[in-house]
């Protein structure tokens, strides 16, 4: 249906777009113009939500822009922002007009600002820090004011750069004690006013200081290979970003990148990232790559530096994103050094050697859970993929429907299926895999701008498996997964089980390029716009958009308070409703409620729960904490009682359910061929092992299995025989 659509949407746009560009007249180097029409164009034509550009739509680009070149307000001063005022309300103006005097403006301004910026960190850094004076930053730059001159300016890089060099000088302090043989004096109990005795402060202070220069002097280096090009697909995206957090527009060698990772395969570290105010947050890691197998990483920590190589690191915060990426990104074999806050706040840097991320361990895969004298199966999905040129080839339906066939062969009385961390992927294999549990109905509706709605249907008629039906879920589950989760909850076929609400990713996106809407391009590859065209709806009538699935059973986690979802994102498109498709609920549990409850009453009494309830809670005030003190005393303290809670924490990483998994005889029989997968396995059993939610959703399959009408049916069947 995707691919149907999108050849749709691209005849549309190519028959009407063949007479409105082929008229225009653009110079050779007015690319940017046309690139800025064109976007336009395809934009209020196919997106599934257009924008009115107006003076409101404006002014959001405005601020937008501004924020993305500099988020903490450490190049503009606040006259420039006074002077690129007038054109706030013009910005819409422009577009229609393809004008670009705003950004060529702005861009210039910002090459004088960051060209003076050179001078000022380097005047800053040549003088040294006193930690010993009480004063404070604030980290939250959104409330902070643009510097009013050039003083106030170089103060605010001060405390800054104070701030990035605080934890590098104490770093090097414990190092010298530690390297000096001096096992008396407890690192942890040092003060400011103690150090003269114990290493010399003055050098290690002024080390620290060039290390900072180091990585601001290889920022800079980078930042000056940028070309025009790079900052004006900055302020396209901006626009584009208007319109929703998917929409996006890929520059020809981005679009070249996405391609590579749509494949499967690629060379990096296997991590995906997202722009913070601090860096780039971790909030997905995948399976079988450098991350993952190193298990350095998790999602929620933040990439506050990227060095090469045992090099000096290069402080990303302020970065752009894309930029970021590609000093994380790099050859097979090479290392890449990275400065990690943790979630708890701790610092540390990793070293990671870059791979080739083959997306092997992103495929289905399932378990056997031995609980008692019970037998249970659990099937891991991390995407819903598929081949789009060949169907047939693999596909997340298909492997599915595999792993369901090896459980049942195994003797399960109940399935998991886990869909933790499953950012989406096909739609059809969404409603193919749906039609496994169910004997056939709708599984989806989908609707397209000013189109009547589509029903997906399950047409086969045949069961896959019967038995109790378990799905878990977190905040990261989107798109895809919400689909299935939503579909599995409204017939009660299974029981949700999991965070409050998944992701609430409710659109389609389509990538389409370009070139093929231009009849006559002399200005070479033009990249490409995914777009957002379609909104996805449950059966019964409600939008996953925003809302996602509310779990029937919530279970807190660590990110419980900590917002990762659609909601958090810029500009998402809102929630709303469609009449219900006609499907009937399953009938297949005799006291559906009675197994939600008991699971209820389980969580509310399981201390492991109260302390992840209360972990989550003291990860929300980490975050929270804006003002961030410069005196090294206070450093230290503050040290101490993130360490301290940490350890207070530690328990959660080693529980321990006494479940045990096995892997199904086909994989077994691959161990003595494959030992890497027989590690990965292992690994994996060992990290179940260690999963209350899982433990959980094991304990709901039990109570669902005394309930099941089948289970009753074939009970009573063995008696009568």
């Amino acid at each position: 249906m995707k691919r149907k659509f999108t050849l749709a949407l691209m005849v549309i746009l190519v028959a009407v777009a063949s007479c409105s560009f082929t008229n225009k007249s653009f110079e050779n180097d007015d690319k940017d113009k046309l690139l800025l029409d064109l976007i336009t164009y395809v934009l209020e034509r196919g997106h599934y939500e257009p924008k009115n550009l107006n003076d409101n739509f404006s002014s959001n680009v405005f601020d937008d822009f501004i924020d993305i070149l500099d988020p903490t307000k450490r190049y503009f001063l606040a006259s420039d922002i006074r002077e690129f005022e007038k054109y706030r309300f013009q910005i819409d103006d422009e577009i229609k007009n393809t004008d670009i005097t705003f950004f060529n403006i702005v861009y210039q301004r910002l090459m004088k600002r960051m060209d003076e910026a050179k001078d000022i960190y380097k005047e800053v850094l040549a003088q040294p820090f006193d930690y010993s004076v009480q004063e404070t930053i604030n980290i939250d730059y959104s409330e902070q004011d643009y510097a009013s001159n050039r003083k106030q300016l170089k103060d605010r890089w001060r405390k800054q750069l104070k701030y990035n060099t605080l934890s590098v000088f104490d770093g090097k302090i414990e190092n010298s004690i530690t390297d000096s043989g001096d096992t008396k004096t407890n690192v942890a109990d040092l003060t400011y006013a103690s150090l003269p005795s114990l290493v010399n402060k003055t050098q290690l202070e002024e080390e620290a200081r060039e290390n900072t220069q180091s990585t601001l002097d290889e920022f800079f280096d980078f930042v000056d290979d940028l070309e025009r090009k790079d900052w004006f697909v900055q302020y396209i995206n901006t626009i584009v970003d208007e319109f929703d957090p998917h929409t996006l527009y890929f520059a020809p060698e981005e679009k070249e990148r996405f391609d590579i990772g749509m494949s499967g395969k690629f060379e990096g570290i296997g991590a995906r990232l997202q722009k913070r105010p601090e860096g780039a947050r971790i909030i997905e890691i995948i399976s079988g790559g450098p991350v993952w197998r190193e298990q350095s990483l998790e999602v929620g920590d933040e990439i506050l530096k990227v060095g090469q190589d045992g090099g000096e690191p290069t402080d990303i915060v302020g970065m752009r994103l894309e930029d970021a990426i590609k000093m994380i990104k790099g050859p097979k074999g090479t290392t890449v050094d990275l400065t990690i806050r943790r979630v708890d706040g701790t610092i540390e840097v990793i070293s990671i050697t870059r791979d080739v991320v083959v997306m092997e361990e992103s495929f289905a895969k399932s378990a056997t859970v031995e609980k008692e004298t019970h037998k249970y199966g659990l099937i891991n999905l991390p995407k819903f993929y598929v081949d789009f040129e060949d169907y047939t080839e693999r596909n997340a339906a298909t492997d599915v429907a595999k792993e369901v066939d090896r459980l049942k062969e195994a003797g399960v009385e109940g399935i998991v299926l886990d869909l933790r961390d499953n950012g989406g992927g096909s739609l059809k294999t969404v409603v193919e895999m749906a039609g496994l549990f169910i004997k056939d109905g709708p599984i989806v509706q989908v609707r397209s701008s000013g189109q009547r709605k589509e029903v997906h249907e399950d047409k086969d008629e045949r069961i896959q498996w019967d038995g109790p039906l378990v799905i878990m879920v977190n905040e990261l589950s989107a798109s895809a997964s919400e689909i299935l989760a939503a579909a599995m909850q409204d017939y009660k076929r299974a029981v949700v089980i999991g965070s409050k609400q998944t992701f609430g990713k409710g659109t389609v996106q389509n990538v389409i390029p370009l070139d093929n809407i231009v009849r006559s391009n002399e200005h070479g590859d033009l990249g490409a716009i995914k777009l957002t065209t379609q909104k996805f709806y449950r059966i019964n009538g409600g939008s996953t958009q925003l809302e996602g699935v509310k779990s029937d059973i919530v279970v807190p986690d660590r990110y419980s308070y900590i917002d990762l979802g659609e909601r958090d994102q810029s500009n998402p498109l809102g929630w709303d409703k469609i009449s219900p498709a006609d499907y009937e609920i399953w009938d297949g549990y005799i006291d559906f409620e009675t197994a939600v409850s008991n699971s209820k009453k389980r969580m509310e009494d399981n201390p492991q729960i109260k302390l992840i309830e209360e972990n989550a809670k003291w990860l929300k005030e980490q975050q929270d904490e804006v003002m961030v003190s410069l005196s090294y005393d206070d450093y230290k303290i503050r040290d101490q009682e993130v360490q301290k809670r940490s350890d207070h924490f530690k328990s959660l990483r080693e529980y321990d359910s006494k479940l045990t998994f096995e892997s199904l005889k086909y994989e077994t029989e691959l161990f003595t061929q494959d030992p890497v997968l027989r590690e990965k396995r292992n690994r994996w059993h060992k990290s179940l092992a260690r999963d209350i939610y899982v433990e959980e959703a094991i304990n709901v399959l039990r109570d669902l299995q005394l309930n099941n009408i089948k289970s009753s049916e074939r009970k009573l069947a063995s008696v009568k025989g």
